[in-house]
């Protein structure tokens, strides 16, 4: 029944990964079957029931200096978390801060910063409405392209992708809801997979910032 079950799981995935353009196919592939993967019980079972049992553990002197190192290594490796600061902004998204009564502090309580990469602290999108939630991930997603180009922007099939992450994937209702609410975009008429780059309207960009001040 597991293997069974493992499969039509494995197919409804597939099925999924199909509604992607080509050149996103096997990103996705690759994001859904490895959550799949690590959440997956029976496969849990099934690797708890195959692992050698863990070898003694060495004395404690000694494990000690292994975990120093491993943890120094680890952190030499991984570039420190930071703040975000004023010049790691583009121009056109300060400027959007201060039409907005937004400040870089409020930016901070949301991402910091990892190399040159920006990185949001909330998991929660504070929403249990599905289309919320999938415009969220959207406008939030324009907010970083912002941060870095000065582009209100976002590609909608990683929208699809993270959706599907954060398991509010409305499927037959994805495109509809940036349909229904086109006055958020620029220039949009209706969604399309295969474009899916999206600007912000000026009523788009003032809807991110009212989702900033609600997810501080």
């Amino acid at each position: 029944m597991a293997v069974e079950k493992m499969k039509a799981d494995v197919l409804e995935i597939i099925a999924i990964v199909k509604e992607c353009p080509e050149k996103l196919q096997e990103k996705c592939l690759e994001l859904l079957l490895s959550h799949y993967l690590s959440s997956s019980p029976a496969l849990d079972k099934k690797r708890s029931e195959t692992t050698p049992s863990k070898p003694p553990s060495p004395p404690p002197g000694d494990q000690s200096e292994v975990d120093a190192a491993s943890a120094t290594k680890e952190s030499a490796q991984q570039p420190a978390q930071e703040d975000i600061i004023s010049k790691d902004l583009h121009a056109k998204f300060k400027k959007f801060l201060a039409r907005n009564g937004l400040t870089i502090e409020d930016i901070n309580e949301l991402y910091f910063k990892q190399g040159d990469t920006m990185l949001p602290l909330f998991d929660d999108l504070k929403t249990n409405k599905m289309t919320e939630s999938q415009l969220r991930v959207a406008l939030l997603r324009a907010l970083v392209s912002a941060m870095n180009s000065g582009e209100f922007e976002f590609n909608g099939e990683e929208v699809r992708a993270e959706c599907i992450e954060r398991k509010c994937y409305d499927q037959p209702n994805f495109a509809a809801t940036f349909n229904r609410n086109e006055n958020l975009f620029d220039g949009f008429s209706q969604y399309d997979k295969s474009s899916p780059k999206v600007k912000l309207s000026e009523e788009g960009r003032k809807r991110l910032s009212e989702i900033i001040g609600e997810l501080k």
